[in-house]
């Protein structure tokens, strides 16, 4: 489908510019425009949607993983990350702030709208109008008093497990066939490809045990088709309240894994450690940067006077931890750098009795396990010449130990 031009629709972002009085700043005048658009035909919304999907649609020839667009920081321009780098778009129109905000609003349902105006942003998941299939996460928010907006590519190809380097007793704590129960927790920064592992290891149980499976995200972003499995995709906002609600009525539907989205909250985490507890194979993610960081975390987010049976309960039930980074290459494209931890005896009582900081010496020794430091996963990367020794440098949670390790 032909790409719509700006042209085609300045007379329809020129209306509802003009037609919100110009006394109107801020908040006001994204509700105003809101209304607005409430009004418009079906097919003036669609052209001015289709208008942004041209910019969606280009993401895969300039290998762009999100775009961003809207609000002071964007300069009337789109943009996009490329190889982790952002950089404005040599296809993008110019545009002002209010010209921004509709079209921003103009990728929004009625409802989202709503939910925009109401909670200051909104999560969702976006499918391009012309193939379904190409769907992205998407976040709408305020940014002085104006619309931004990011979208992130969602990669329908999922990559085969064996792309994850696991040891095999890891990839059996992974494996419902094996496992039927625990905690298992992939961290990392934003952009670090936590998703993106977390649905290797759904596509692989979904594969290989008959099972039924709930994912609880916010938004839903790879949608898994059954295979073994029965898949439930429950999107917070759309098909459910919230995180909670879809966890605890997750207990009502007789499942075998239950994904979290994320444990975003002590709510989240309170909920995801019940599930567990009741012999369920939970998976998660936290934006953390290392193991012991994630533990560390989830015992903070709990209020003082709980903070000691949350550990506990942790200990009792986490079964692995894998810590995640997106390095630069030598070539200058990115790849997988990762830390893994499984909770074998020693660590599930370093946790249990808050020895924490013991646990990285565990992971130095543990590769019997299928352990290993983020720090020698980077070393492992240099030698085998994929990335240079100052990026590992960089992106080492331990200077001191990579040092070392590279000497």
């Amino acid at each position: 489908m032909a790409r719509v031009e700006k042209s085609n629709i300045q007379s329809i972002l020129d209306f509802i510019i003009e037609e919100t009085p110009s006394e109107l700043t801020g908040f006001d005048s994204i509700q105003y425009m809101v209304n607005l658009l409430f009004e418009l035909s079906s097919d003036q919304r669609e052209l001015m949607k289709r208008h942004v999907e041209g910019y969606l649609e280009m993401m895969d020839k300039v290998e762009a993983s999100d775009i961003d667009m809207g609000g002071d920081g964007c300069v009337g321009k789109v943009w996009y990350r490329v190889h982790g780098t952002k950089k404005v778009s040599d296809k993008s129109d110019t545009y002002t702030l209010d010209e921004s905000n509709v079209l921003i609003l103009s990728v929004l349902s009625d409802t989202q709208m709503e939910n925009l105006i109401i909670n200051k942003s909104v999560d969702l998941s976006y499918a391009l109008s012309i193939d379904r299939d190409r769907r992205f996460r998407c976040t709408v928010y305020f940014d002085l008093e104006n619309l931004g907006m990011n979208m992130r590519k969602i990669n329908n190809e999922i990559r085969p497990f064996a792309g994850l380097n696991l040891h095999p007793e890891v990839a059996k704590h992974l494996s419902l066939k094996y496992l039927k129960y625990g905690l298992t927790l992939v961290t990392g920064i934003t952009g670090s490809g936590k998703s993106t592992t977390l649905d290797t290891i759904i596509d692989a149980n979904n594969r290989s045990v008959r099972g039924h499976i709930v994912i609880i995200a916010s938004p839903i972003e790879l949608v898994h088709k059954p295979m073994k499995c029965i898949v439930r995709h429950r999107e917070v906002g759309s098909d459910v309240a919230s995180f909670r609600d879809g966890i605890v009525q997750a207990m009502r539907q007789d499942p075998d894994i239950v994904v979290i989205g994320e444990l975003r909250d002590n709510v989240a985490i309170k909920n995801a450690l019940e599930v567990t507890d009741s012999g369920h194979k939970v998976f998660s993610t936290l934006h953390t940067a290392s193991a012991m960081e994630s533990i560390d975390r989830i015992i903070g987010e709990t209020p003082l006077n709980e903070q000691e049976r949350v550990r506990i309960r942790l200990a009792d039930v986490l079964t692995c931890v894998i810590s995640q980074k997106l390095v630069n290459t030598i070539e200058g494209t990115r790849v997988l750098a990762k830390e893994v931890l499984v909770a074998t005896p020693p660590v599930r009582a370093a946790i249990r009795n808050g020895n924490v900081a013991e646990i990285y010496q565990m992971l130095n020794e543990g590769g019997q396990h299928g352990m290993h430091t983020l720090e020698q996963d980077l070393v492992r990367l240099v030698r085998q010449r994929i990335i240079s020794p100052e990026e590992a440098l960089n992106q080492a949670n331990n200077k001191t130990r990579i040092k070392q390790l590279l000497k």
